[in-house]
């Protein structure tokens, strides 16, 4: 074997170590049924709801209807003839351009499949019975089902009246907080919470406590300011990204966790390390290459649900103006009723949150596929007599329309997750 190659898989003195530390988080993340993408695609194919019909609009979870762009697609295809190799180097490479064009310290960046695991992983780590888990209301549902795993007190503080994360209610709710959970832009509202507000967070929280960011949907949000100057400070933060949303990489999996390494170390405890797939990470390094595809995609996204926001508003439907690839829209009646009628005319919206059951969250599709919504919305509002759309039996234990008895799972934005009880 040549010394180049024996360089490249010989293991490090202290692989023992490493395989051991592995093996135990491996172990720590199945005790708490931590959910993985292979397992969620093949749940998938097994949930009748899942089955749109042919012709359906779907814009019910967020995702984005343009898909990867062109240089995107290209090095996937470009990579799958490799498929059979793990090639850990695209995943530095992954890295080494984020961490050039945000200013980072490259071991300040880890890659997920996605921002889904570092979030639960953020959950387990710093909550628990005796440190709680803090977010707005309505607010993104996962990490409050990780916060049932990790058997912490989940802490739901409502809005400002500009649908904002209420900092100081947070602060006051929860002296023993482990973990403060802000989504800015926030999902479901698509509303930003003022950079200032976050440092006044963590500036103010409990000793030990961390601050967990998700800005997944940043890039559509205009004047949104990222946290990760708190990164750079050192400060007790941990930022999540993703591939997911303005890149249309759903399905292909690929996000950030951004934190001092010590933070970083405690998420590696709860999910191990392991090797991503090649073709997201070779798609997710291009499109980070790609100069204009956040700006072209951001005016895509704003053009046509500026259009739609216009049409509401002519129509006298009410929404919360959102920055975001999606809105909550006021149906005036049980959200519920406004959901199965309009899957009924093949139109799939998203789901409730329990602290505003008149609202349903539409996501921003294509301009065919919303002038479908509106039509569909309009005839559905007019006609106060709702259609039953069939759906499997719900379980009245779980929250709004997150239920799927079949599997015991919640299903949140492509991301199923065990309903712990």
């Amino acid at each position: 074997m040549s010394q180049d190659m024996s360089q490249k898989t010989a293991p490090s003195n202290d692989s023992r170590r490493t395989f051991l530390k592995f093996s135990a988080a491996a172990a720590a993340a199945s005790a708490f049924r931590i959910v993985n993408e292979p397992f969620l695609a093949a749940a998938a194919m097994e949930r009748k709801r899942s089955q749109f019909p042919p012709g359906a609009v779907v814009i019910n979870a967020n995702e984005n209807p343009l898909g990867p762009c062109d240089m995107a697609r290209a090095a996937v295809v470009a990579q799958a003839p490799q498929g059979g190799r793990y090639s850990y180097w695209l995943t530095d490479e992954l890295i080494d351009t984020f961490a050039e064009q945000q200013g980072l310290k490259r071991e300040y960046i880890h890659v997920f499949p996605g921002s889904s695991e570092p979030l639960h992983f953020s959950v387990l780590s710093f909550s628990s019975p005796a440190r709680s888990y803090v977010t707005g209301d309505p607010g993104y549902e996962a990490g409050m089902e990780a916060a049932k795993i990790s058997g912490a007190r989940v802490v739901k503080v409502p809005l400002t009246k500009t649908y904002a994360h209420d900092i100081p209610a947070m602060l006051a709710a929860a002296p023993d907080a482990g973990l403060f959970y802000v989504c800015t832009p926030n999902n479901p509202t698509g509303t930003l919470t003022p950079h200032a507000d976050i440092e006044q967070l963590v500036a103010k929280k409990p000793k030990d406590s961390v601050v967990l960011v998700d800005e997944a949907y940043i890039h559509f949000a205009d004047g949104a300011e990222t946290a990760m100057d708190l990164v750079k400070a050192g400060q007790d933060i941990i930022v999540l990204r993703t591939f997911s949303k303005i890149y249309g990489m759903a399905g292909l999996r690929c996000g950030f966790a951004i934190a001092r390494p010590d933070l970083l170390a405690k998420l590696e405890h709860c999910g191990g390390w392991s090797a991503l797939p090649i073709t997201a990470v070779a798609a997710a390094t291009a499109s980070l290459k790609h100069e204009h595809l956040v700006a072209d995609r951001k005016l895509i996204n704003s053009t046509v649900r500026q259009k739609t926001f216009d049409w509401l508003s002519r129509n006298g439907y009410s929404y919360v103006p959102s920055q975001t690839n999606f809105f909550m829209v006021d149906t005036k009646r049980p959200a519920k009723e406004v959901i199965d009628a309009m899957a009924a005319k093949n139109v799939f919206i998203g789901r409730i949150w329990p602290a505003w059951p008149t609202y349903s969250r539409i996501t921003v599709g294509t301009q065919p596929e919303m002038n479908a919504f509106m039509a569909a919305f309009d005839a559905v509002m007019k006609n106060a007599k709702s259609v039953s759309f069939a759906l499997p039996a719900a379980d009245p234990a779980l929250p709004g329309d997150l239920r799927s008895s079949r599997h015991d799972r919640i299903d949140a934005d492509g991301q199923m997750l065990p309903a712990v009880r």
